[in-house]
């Protein structure tokens, strides 16, 4: 799956995300990705619930085109801060 195409995804279910993915240093898979997400929908969570948002974007694509995601996530007050 493009990394494109994964940060689309994650955007059309958290709209106000600013997410940027990359293949993580020294991984070569294309089933391995490195995401990290910004967004509102984000306060107040959880760091698991914040990940299970994202996992829940990317639906099947987490079992069927993506066989590992490293995730960051953070609030837009936490990334900026």
């Amino acid at each position: 799956m493009d990394q494109q195409d994964v940060a689309d995804l994650i955007e059309s279910e958290l709209p106000e995300a600013q997410v940027t993915v990359s293949r993580p240093r020294g991984v070569e898979d294309d089933d391995h990705l490195a995401a990290e997400v910004v967004s509102p929908a984000f306060e107040g969570k959880s760091l698991v619930e914040q990940h299970e948002l994202v996992y829940d974007a990317l639906g099947e694509h987490m079992t069927t085109d993506i066989h590992a995601l490293e995730l960051s996530t953070y609030t837009p007050e936490q990334y900026d801060g």
